[in-house]
């Protein structure tokens, strides 16, 4: 089964929060981490992480803090995916390297490798903008 890992979880929360904070901002990543609920421990290594992907931007020291890097309309699921966790694959078989008698006319994986497109460009649609307005939208129902 298909699953990202607690790392990528963390960093889509960490995006989405700063996605939702007007542009040019830059956020206490204290703030992000307990806001978002993500453990001290991990929270640094997720950050640099972001940051060598070029999604984040880090400002040390007493006004510092970090942003995103780029707009959040041009961070999708999929970037974030494919860069903490690599290629999506729904069989093993997919992922080459494997023998099998049957790939040539495996019927099965004929219809893998579709869905596998399809997940692959739903995630590539949704982007951290779509989710932030989301978002907001979700806190002022909440607030009403």
């Amino acid at each position: 089964m298909f699953r990202i890992t607690r790392q990528a979880d963390y960093a889509f929360r960490i995006i989405l929060f700063l996605a939702k904070e007007p542009e040019e901002e830059r956020t206490p990543s204290s703030l992000v981490y307990e806001e978002m609920l993500i453990p001290a421990t991990l929270s640094p290594r997720i950050v640099a992480q972001l940051a060598r992907g070029g999604f984040l931007n880090t400002f040390p020291g007493r006004d510092g803090g970090i942003q995103l890097a780029c707009r959040a309309e041009d961070i999708s699921l999929w970037d974030i995916i494919d860069f903490f966790e690599g290629p999506i694959h729904l069989s093993e078989c997919q992922e080459g390297g494997t023998e099998c008698p049957f790939e040539e006319k495996c019927p099965i994986r004929r219809r893998w490798d579709p869905l596998q497109a399809i997940l692959q460009r739903e995630l590539e649609k949704n982007t951290f903008e779509d989710l932030a307005q989301d978002a907001k939208a979700f806190e002022l129902l909440v607030m009403t």
